[in-house]
């Protein structure tokens, strides 16, 4: 009983470390509330709360694919990791960097390894699949986010710079 749990805690540290450095630029959030955004853009506390709600589900995903112990577990879970480090990527060239045009195709990535990820938990565990849709809704949503933050701000097609 407690190998299943350690899993599962080892899976929400993952996301944790995942948001923790992700969330580690401190020019980040003076750089996002100095710029223009729409009005679809939410408050700064609802991205808190979707991210740590995203993360959890992910985390729980990860964890019922694992306790499957299906012989190809690891691999579909790479997907699931690549994603963290996608996650991190984003939020370097978004608030470390500032190039929002950047972070599009770099979200572009994200959304479709999160479709390959959700493709490949299905035949494990319908379940898993179906706790990572809410992290694509929200993936997609934030490219939206990002392509208008980009274009009002000054950039437009073709240039990927802010």
């Amino acid at each position: 009983m407690n190998h299943r749990y350690f899993s599962l805690a080892l899976f929400l540290l993952l996301v944790v470390i995942t948001a923790v450095i992700g969330s580690g630029f401190d020019a980040g959030e003076w750089y996002y509330v100095t710029m223009e955004r729409p009005s679809m853009a939410p408050p700064g506390w609802l991205y808190a709360v979707a991210w740590a709600l995203v993360y959890v589900l992910m985390a729980l995903a990860a964890w019922k694919v694992w306790l499957t112990e299906h012989f190809s577990r690891l691999g579909v879970l790479t997907w699931w990791a690549l994603l963290l480090v996608l996650n991190y990527g984003w939020a370097v060239l978004f608030f470390g960097w500032h190039r929002p045009g950047w972070a599009l195709p770099m979200l572009g990535v994200t959304i479709v390894v999160a479709i390959f990820c959700i493709r490949a938990f299905r035949p494990i565990s319908r379940d898993a699949a179906w706790l990572m849709a809410p992290y694509l809704i929200w993936t997609v949503f934030l490219w939206a986010l990002n392509l208008v933050i980009w274009t009002i701000n000054g950039g437009f097609p073709g240039r990927f710079v802010a």
